[in-house]
Parts: structure tokens; C-alpha cells; sequence
């Protein structure tokens, strides 16, 4: 495991490094890229907030610098008065595919060297990681263990 997470860090710091190439931070293309995949590139804070499990104050911090840098633009939430709609504009549609290009050329430059079926082993042993990790296992309750 302690590969594992040297290479979430190396990725970590490829992903950075994309996103700085298009002029973004992880957590405004986190944001952008939401909003960009969602249906008519558009959300209120609260989903932006539980997407990305940040704090509502913390979200709505991060709204705001977006909106100051152009990327986004909040509006009346016709179908709720106490909300709010967040919506991707244009300039930020451009900063956050640009961004995304940069990632997948560097992360098919990482697989180069893997054969697709190298590819679709290490795809297949992430879910299985993941999943577990998402339920919660701890060590010693593995397969390892029964009698």
C-alpha cells in the first residue's frame, strides 16, 4: 500500500500540474468541471457543496472568486427564492477544457508503457481497492483472516 500511495502523490502533483498549466487550482477545477458535466451546466451551492464535500461557507468562498475571475454566475433560483444557481460561463468552460486536455495527455503519456489489458487489470483493481475502502473495511476483516 505504501506504492500505492506514492503514486496517488505523483498523480496528485500531474493533476496539479494540469491544472496550474490552465491557470486553475484542484478545487476550482473541481467546481468548474462539475458544473461543466451537469446538466445545462448549471447547480445550486448546496449540490456544488455536497459534490464536493466542502462546508457551505467554504463553498460559497470558492463561488465567489470564481465569479470575481469570470468563470461563473449566480442567479435566482426560480424554483426555490432561498437559493441560488450557479452557472459555468464560457470563460470558465474554455479554463476548464483546457485543463482537462492537459490531464489526459499527461495520463496517457503514464500508460504508455501498459498494455490495454495492463490498463484494464489496474482499472479493475482500483474499483475492487475502492469499494472496499468506501465500505469501511479495517484491517484484519479480510478474507486473509477467516478460518
Amino acid at each position: 500500500m505504501s506504492r500505492l500511495r506514492r503514486v496517488a502523490r505523483d498523480l496528485q502533483r500531474v493533476r496539479e500540474s494540469a491544472f496550474s498549466a490552465a491557470g486553475l487550482r484542484a478545487w476550482e477545477f473541481d467546481i468548474l468541471s462539475l458544473l461543466r458535466r451537469s446538466p445545462e451546466q448549471a447547480m445550486t451551492p448546496s449540490q456544488l457543496a455536497t459534490w464536493t464535500t466542502a462546508t457551505s461557507g467554504t463553498i460559497t468562498y470558492r463561488i465567489e472568486r470564481l465569479e470575481e475571475r469570470g468563470y461563473l454566475a449566480r442567479t435566482d433560483n426560480p424554483a426555490d427564492q432561498r437559493s441560488r444557481i450557479v452557472t459555468l460561463l464560457p470563460a470558465g468552460r474554455d479554463r476548464v477544457e483546457s485543463a482537462m486536455r492537459t490531464l489526459v495527455a499527461q495520463e496517457s503519456t503514464l500508460l504508455e508503457g501498459l498494455s490495454w489489458a495492463q490498463v484494464a487489470s489496474l482499472i479493475d483493481a482500483l474499483r475492487t481497492i475502492g469499494a472496499t475502502t468506501r465500505r469501511g473495511a479495517r484491517p484484519g476483516s479480510g478474507p486473509e483472516t477467516a478460518s
